[in-house]
């Protein structure tokens, strides 16, 4: 079993030498943090996962938020992204010890983990974890923007969203801990389908509705089960960016949607 899961899309979707990484993230949340300086602490994050090129400008206006809201500390991020290549019931969490990007490792909270083992939706697999991008293209933003933190890394298959809340009320924690959904929205519409279908799933998300299909959100298990945790912590959401790559670095001929969107605590 691998201590480290090494980083697998470093060169592909983002760069691959620390310096540039460091560089073009930095970029990202200098233009994506001037218009966010509102709202309170975020507990609760969506952010898309393609190629920075495409979204990584819509992940940096999530993102940006954490430089603001630093006291306390987060120091543990909880993050939840579907699985692309390996078919999957449930929740897999791995069994490698730390996560991998040319920005160095993040520690695993393997006793976060234990604590999830007696759920039957959950289950260990370095295999779904060992190619899969959604969770680790996150990562560098996170590193860049919080420094030092451990990581409870789960991919999210075929799970009803009581099945996601149900591990999300384990790992809540307090003001430590961050909850990260990693999601994309459509997916191959043309340009102006998408814009339509994809503020129409927005409206959802911010109305709470947690009946999201995949069709509308590669990541529909993780929001689904995150939004039903989030009524219940009485988050607030909002709507930090969306566009499409159309917007960004693809055609207008089949699109993929991308949105950034924060839940914050009630006011105290």
């Amino acid at each position: 079993m691998p201590a480290v899961r090494e980083a697998v899309v470093d060169g592909l979707f983002y760069p691959a030498g620390s310096a540039a990484l460091h560089a073009q993230v930095v970029d990202y949340l200098a233009g994506g943090g001037a218009a966010d300086d509102i709202g309170g602490t975020p507990k609760l994050l969506i952010a898309p996962h393609a190629g920075y090129e495409y979204s990584g400008a819509v992940a940096a206006h999530a993102y940006a938020l954490l430089a603001r809201r630093r006291e306390p500390i987060i120091r543990r991020v909880v993050l939840l992204g579907p699985a692309h290549r390996v078919a999957l019931g449930g929740l897999a969490a791995p069994n490698a010890e730390a996560f991998e990007t040319p920005l160095g490792e993040v520690a695993v909270d393997l006793a976060a983990l234990a604590g999830l083992d007696d759920l039957p939706q959950v289950v260990r697999s370095d295999r779904v974890h060992e190619h899969e991008h959604s969770l680790e293209v996150q990562l560098p933003f996170l590193q860049t923007q919080l420094g030092s933190f451990t990581l409870v890394p789960l991919v999210v298959g075929d799970a009803d969203s009581e099945a996601v809340a149900q591990v999300l009320e384990r790992l809540w924690g307090g003001d430590e801990t961050l909850i990260v959904i990693s999601s994309d929205l459509s997916h191959y519409l043309r340009y102006e389908q998408a814009r339509v279908a994809d503020q129409a799933t927005v409206q959802r998300i911010l109305a709470l509705d947690a009946g999201l299909g995949p069709h509308e959100a590669c990541g529909a298990a993780a929001i689904n089960g995150a939004l039903l945790a989030a009524r219940r912590h009485r988050l607030a959401p909002r709507l930090l960016a969306l566009c499409n790559s159309g917007d960004t670095a693809g055609d207008r001929d089949r699109v993929v949607g991308y949105g950034a969107i924060a839940f914050e605590e009630p006011q105290r």
